[in-house]
């Protein structure tokens, strides 16, 4: 059993621009490579977890979403960065795209898309940890039983009470990293 860090993608990693997908628009969130790097060399299994209902909503194609994906791996693998999975959920209960309309077990705050990378990568859920930009990023994690749900201030806004959901809050992934690794439980 490994233990692993689950990423969100968007406003984590990448700068979320709102349904990013474009591979021009393609940013790294500063220090995020950085941290990731940081992580992987501390021995912890990096697994991406990102929720893609822009598929469901018609405002791109699963093969935007794969061509996107492809490209961040590749400029993290210029980081030095390899990424163990990258998972994703293209549903949405009121899509537009009637392939994936449906209730599902993937959709984060749901745990599925974590359980599924735990089952396959073989990972240790309680010695892992769940990074995220929003409070359904946690809620995820916990569902899953993840040891620790942390959030960063990169992406989207918090608001004190998502904040007061997580173990703890840093101002970016490249010092969430630094204080996994080192063992510090402060915040930014």
């Amino acid at each position: 059993m490994h233990r692993a860090v689950f990423l969100d993608r968007d406003g984590v990693i990448t700068v979320d621009h709102g349904y990013t997908y474009r591979v021009e628009d393609f940013a790294l969130v500063p220090g995020s490579a950085q941290g990731l790097a940081r992580l992987q060399r501390a021995g912890w299994r990096l697994v991406v977890v990102t929720n893609q209902s822009g598929i469901a909503r018609g405002l791109y194609s699963n093969d935007d979403y794969e061509r996107f994906t492809a490209h961040m791996r590749a400029a993290l693998s210029a980081e030095g960065v390899r990424l163990d999975a990258v998972v994703h959920c293209p549903h949405l209960p009121d899509a537009t795209v009637a392939a994936y309309r449906l209730q599902c077990d993937c959709r984060k705050p749901a745990p599925g898309m974590l359980l599924s990378a735990a089952r396959e990568l073989s990972l240790d859920l309680p010695a892992s940890a769940m990074v995220g930009d929003r409070l359904s990023d946690v809620q995820a994690g916990r569902a899953a039983g993840v040891a620790r749900c942390l959030l960063v201030r990169s992406g989207q806004p918090l608001s004190h009470g998502d904040e007061q959901q997580a173990d703890a809050v840093y101002a970016d992934l490249g010092r969430c990293a630094e204080a996994l690794v080192g063992g510090s439980g402060a915040t930014d």
